[in-house]
């Protein structure tokens, strides 16, 4: 099969959640900011989401312990505004995607593929298409981002790390091999901290290296992963940009600590949830004919209940709460404690019609 050519963009935010917590206190940008609960008021505990590029220089990055960042850095400052603040943020930069290409793959909250091979635009120079969404992504949220694009995806994200922060790069398909021998094997998508001493051990340092295997060596030696490594050394990746991903379910749950056991304060967070879950029913333009109650009791045993109606559950918290409730009623007595709470909404459709079912007596 031959390589598939396509316009692929990668975009990567800069220090997403650090540039968020920067544009709210610029007094940080100048300092070794970490994000993450401050671990002075935590007794120590969590881990950190993103840093910014100061309290990079000291080795902090994310999934890194507090603890073990504060140990790095003794003088950084703990921000965490919270992900309610960083999906709305997201969610202006997603706008701007769609205003070029409707075919975007979110990886994360910061990073999305974009396959721009047809475009709103009608341009045909990708680089032109990523300057673009750059310059609205600084005008609109004062925030950066770094963008790499190739044919494929792999190299696209490749190529949005080159450069960071507010980088742009292109890896064509002439230039590919190249890019790829001298890249540092820790550097290859997918090659995680596990892999990576296994290959220093088979003296495999870069992509070079890498091309001195046969495919089937590769495979004795890491198993499936072998046939992608075997690929990607040669800028081989036809995956598509997944932009079409059929939503079965959406849902929303909470976990309490210490479990709760009277029907007030069951009641109160049933009718919270029912409110996530339908803004989020609205915010992804959705509607369902299944409601889904889960319950988990201070033992973890755990049981679900559902109910399913001829027409579409309309997209209000007050409906979802009287469903989950005749649900709740079925299930064993919540005086043993409750540890968790969930509402799920399946059998979904796309909310062409907020109104389905017309009451023309009414």
């Amino acid at each position: 099969m031959g390589t598939i050519f396509r316009k692929i963009i990668h975009v990567d935010m800069d220090a997403f959640y650090a540039s968020i917590e920067e544009h709210k206190d610029p007094r940080l940008k100048r300092k070794p900011l970490i994000v993450a609960k401050d671990p002075k008021l935590t007794g120590g505990r969590g881990v950190v989401s993103t840093a910014n590029y100061v309290a990079r220089k000291y080795g902090v990055h994310s999934a890194m312990s507090v603890q073990k960042a504060l140990e790095l850095c003794p003088k950084a400052v703990f921000r965490f505004s919270g992900f309610k603040l960083y999906r709305a943020v997201s969610e202006q930069i997603h706008q701007i995607f769609h205003e070029y290409t409707d075919m975007v793959e979110y990886v994360a909250l910061d990073e999305a593929y974009l396959d721009v091979t047809k475009n709103k635009c009608h341009l045909d120079d990708p680089i032109q298409i990523s300057r673009m969404i750059q310059s609205e992504i600084l005008r609109r949220t004062k925030l950066t981002c770094s963008v790499g694009i190739s044919y494929n995806k792999f190299l696209a994200k490749e190529a949005s790390d080159y450069a960071k922060p507010f980088g742009l790069t292109i890896i064509q398909h002439k230039d590919a091999l190249e890019f790829l021998k001298r890249l540092p094997i820790e550097k290859f998508r997918g090659v995680g901290k596990k892999t990576i001493p296994k290959m220093h051990l088979l003296k495999i340092n870069n992509g070079v290296d890498l091309l001195s295997w046969s495919q089937m060596d590769l495979i004795n030696e890491f198993g499936k992963f072998g046939y992608v490594l075997y690929e990607r050394a040669r800028g081989i990746d036809d995956r598509p940009v997944e932009y079409q991903r059929i939503r079965k379910s959406i849902g929303k749950e909470r976990t309490f600590g210490p479990e709760i056991d009277n029907q007030n304060q069951i009641d109160d967070h049933l009718m919270r949830i029912a409110e996530l879950v339908v803004s989020e029913m609205k915010k992804k333009k959705k509607h369902g004919k299944t409601l889904v109650l889960k319950i988990r009791y201070k033992d973890f045993s755990t049981f679900t209940k559902r109910v399913t109606l001829d027409n579409y559950i309309k997209n209000d918290p007050d409906d979802y709460f009287s469903l989950a409730s005749d649900l709740l009623a079925e299930m064993p007595d919540i005086a043993t404690g409750v540890r968790l709470l969930g509402i799920t909404l399946t059998n979904l459709a796309d909310l062409t019609y907020e109104n389905i079912v017309l009451d023309l007596f009414h």
